[in-house]
């Protein structure tokens, strides 16, 4: 009897998912799959530096993971570093500066509610009235 192969869902958690949480069959699993697949290999590197730098906050290293994926040439990864190359500094700073804006996100989100709640049916009195008093 012949092993089922890999689905894509479960290669992408593979790749997607912290090392350390992944079991030994996984990483095994993980391991031939990237053997078989040098470009999957890639992504899986790209995937997992990109990650490390979101949780470790060294900005300074982007311009070389940028170089690095466009060495590789991952179609699967043209739009990220297209879309970090059109705001490369504040990429930058989200990666190196320790202050998030997401306080200010959750009260702009609360606010779009309450607007939506009320669409159509009262001025903008009361819904100053009803942002102030929530």
């Amino acid at each position: 009897m012949t092993a089922r192969p890999t689905s894509p869902r479960a290669g992408a958690g593979w790749i997607l998912r912290h090392q350390d949480t992944l079991t030994e069959s996984e990483q095994l699993k993980l391991k031939v799959v990237g053997t078989h697949f040098p470009e999957l290999d890639a992504l899986t590197r790209h995937v997992r530096s990109f990650a490390s730098m979101l949780t470790g906050r060294p900005g300074e290293r982007l311009p070389d993971w940028l170089d690095a994926v466009r060495q590789d040439d991952l179609p699967s990864l043209h739009a990220l570093i297209a879309g970090i190359g059109r705001d490369r500094a504040a990429v930058i700073a989200v990666l190196t500066l320790p202050w998030d804006s997401g306080g200010v996100e959750s009260h702009v989100n609360r606010i779009k509610m309450l607007k939506r709640q009320m669409f159509g049916r009262v001025g903008f009195q009361l819904l100053r009235k009803r942002v102030l008093m929530a």
